[in-house]
């Protein structure tokens, strides 16, 4: 089925939701010769929904705001698994013929799918996932993330537990890539001595026994990365348990499509990011409003980094034709585009240099949501760089 591009605004996020349960959803303006199409790989089904909803969401504003009719958009759900990410995307290219890809929330489902498809000359723009290995010895020319790396949110964590006097802070993640990185990247900037260290199942939802880990550790502190509904189950169960230790965290575990099934347990939670609601920029500005009035809600991180996809595509699209790939590679790695944050350009490597700044989560009426509160790194690259031959 083909859709023209938010022709009915509210109503498109229920259409795409019934055709991805179908396994298949098109968007396509009228699609000329010189235009582009894109494979959305992304997750709209299970725990990990609202983040794939919400990168969907915002580059299809995007493309909306840009009056294009030369760019399709193919839609799928991956359902947060890496056999059924590699199947979408040797469809998207041999059948469907997509120029770029984009879309994936996982990392172990980047991993499965973005080597293939950079090798088979199609170039790969990342909204969320940024796996070490991609950014490092795995590096390519056509892989972009305009998200970040990794590692950076975790970074930022680690140094500003240490300047809050953190001294023996115990931290988990998930045992899959992000998680790892993440604890490298937590522990990279951390100064102090770890109470305890946990990698748990992706997915899980009960932590009963890491919270009583956690109890009996000594630790004077908290650091978890657990995106989606795992952060909801364990912020929910720690707030219940009466520990009691201060917490600090990535904003993927405390954004604003999480902060409302948390509730006031996340009140005061200090969390670390690269964007949010207040950044003080016009084109930030621009975007909540817009994103609030097209879809009846506040935009999450996920969002911004969905539409400064599209709007990073967009913006190489003016310069180049995407068949000229040396031409296309060269306007993407310009990023002469309005971000949603302000000041951005690329890595050799092609993953951002940005602030990240430190986020408190508070309420605003009726709404749990976050303000900044400083700026834990300036111009952040990330330490994989010199093992990019790019």
């Amino acid at each position: 089925m083909t859709l023209k591009p938010f022709a009915k605004p509210l109503a498109l996020s229920a259409s795409l939701a019934l055709l991805a349960s179908a396994g298949l959803a098109t968007i396509a303006g009228q699609a000329q010769a010189a235009g582009v199409k894109v494979g959305m790989i992304t997750t709209l089904s299970g725990g990990g929904a609202g983040l794939g909803i919400d990168v969907r969401d915002g580059f299809m504003l995007a493309i909306k705001q840009s009056g294009r009719d030369d760019v399709e958009v193919v839609i799928e759900d991956d359902q947060r698994k890496p056999d059924v990410a590699v199947q979408l995307s040797d469809k998207m290219i041999q059948s469907d013929k997509v120029d770029v890809l984009t879309g994936i929330i996982w990392s172990n489902l980047a991993m499965a799918v973005v080597p293939a498809a950079v090798a088979q000359g199609k170039f790969y723009l990342s909204p969320n996932a940024g796996p070490s290995p991609l950014a490092g010895k795995g590096c390519h020319a056509n892989y972009f993330n305009v998200a970040w790396q990794n590692d950076n949110l975790h970074e930022a964590a680690g140094g500003y537990a240490s300047g809050a006097g953190h001294k023996n802070t115990f931290i988990l993640a998930p045992n899959y890539p992000a998680g790892t990185d993440a604890l490298a990247g937590f522990k990279r900037m951390y100064e102090g001595e770890l109470a305890g260290e946990i990698y748990t199942k992706l997915g899980q939802t009960d932590y009963a026994s890491e919270i009583a880990q956690i109890r009996a550790s000594g630790a004077d502190s908290v650091f978890f990365f657990l995106p989606g509904g795992m952060g909801i189950s364990f912020l929910k169960q720690y707030a219940d348990s009466g520990v009691g230790l201060p917490v600090v965290g990535p904003a993927f575990s405390f954004d604003q499509g999480i902060l409302q099934a948390v509730g006031a347990a996340a009140l005061g939670v200090k969390n670390t990011s690269q964007w949010n609601k207040d950044l003080d920029n016009a084109a930030n500005k621009a975007f909540v409003d817009s994103f609030q009035a097209e879809y009846g809600r506040l935009p999450s991180l996920y969002a911004s980094q969905g539409f400064d996809t599209a709007n990073l595509l967009l913006s190489a699209l003016d310069k180049a034709e995407v068949s000229d790939a040396d031409a296309f590679r060269a306007a993407l790695e310009a990023a002469d585009f309005a971000s949603t944050r302000g000041d951005f350009a690329f890595a050799s490597n092609h993953h951002p240099i940005q602030d990240i700044y430190v986020r408190e989560v508070i309420k605003e009426g009726d709404v749990f949501t976050n303000k900044i509160i400083g700026v834990a790194l300036e111009d952040r690259s990330n330490a994989y760089v010199d093992d990019c031959s790019l």
